[in-house]
């Protein structure tokens, strides 16, 4: 019998994993076989385990992702155009603690949301913390933000990310204001935390969308010149799930 004094104990230190487990190991007496350090080690191992998961659980939460992905349901189809082995790699990490962007673009329906957010994902599941962002939606935000003085402590919240989604990149009209919004933006990033930008309009094409070309180069020049790209071909992914869909009714 477990003693209520050390259950109460280890519920005032934090440790309801470890309290859980001992629980299991009291009552199964298989557990009895193993030493004393090996059950020990079991029951820091669950704490752990617990604890991380939680910790991942919050900051997916807190990236605000508009929908489930993982890397583990990401189609590697031949005609998707996609890097397996560049995709895995950048699972690892090393991108954001260089502070290196990754640009995501293809057509629409392609899957480039559904990727950023697994590598979005991916990013949270190693500690990092990550904010998805709408791009048109994020502009609007930063415009009330200069406009009821929050722009400042609003660009230090954003500086604080270690990953940034900017998802429909360059999908509307990029005002004046709204270009220098992005360069305080980049400028506060650059060479300290990454980006994933998701765009469906070609790379080469940016800079002539921007109303000022000086604030193009040195925009471009903070998000392309240090970002892998990824291009996703094929047909939209919505139109296949939808031919599935009607092909099973």
């Amino acid at each position: 019998m477990i003693s209520q004094t050390l259950m109460d104990k280890l519920l005032q230190l934090r440790l309801p994993a470890f309290r859980d487990g001992l629980r299991e190991q009291s009552a199964n007496p298989q557990y009895a076989e193993l030493s004393f350090e090996d059950r020990l080690l079991l029951l820091v191992d669950l704490e752990c385990t617990r604890r991380l998961d939680h910790r991942t659980q919050y900051h997916i939460k807190l990236a605000g992702f508009p929908m489930q992905a993982r890397i583990e349901d990401v189609d590697f189809s031949p005609d998707r155009g996609l890097d397996r082995r560049l995709i895995l790699e950048l699972v690892l990490g090393n991108w954001i603690d260089n502070a290196l962007n990754i640009i995501i673009g293809g057509a629409t329906g392609t899957g480039k949301t559904f990727l950023a957010c697994a590598l979005g994902t991916a990013a949270c599941r190693l500690g990092y913390s990550v904010r998805y962002l709408h791009t048109a939606r994020f502009l609007i935000s930063l415009n009330h933000a200069r406009q009821d003085g929050t722009y400042l402590n609003l660009l230090r919240s954003l500086s604080k990310s270690d990953v940034l989604i900017l998802d429909d990149w360059m999908r509307d009209p990029i005002q004046l204001s709204a270009a220098q919004d992005l360069l305080e933006v980049f400028d506060d990033r650059f060479g300290k935390s990454a980006t994933i930008i998701v765009s469906q309009v070609p790379i080469s094409d940016w800079h002539s969308r921007f109303p000022d070309p000086t604030l193009a180069d040195a925009i471009l020049d903070r998000t392309v010149h240090n970002a892998f790209r990824l291009a996703l071909l094929g047909d939209s992914q919505r139109k296949i799930r939808g031919f599935r869909a009607i092909s099973h009714t």
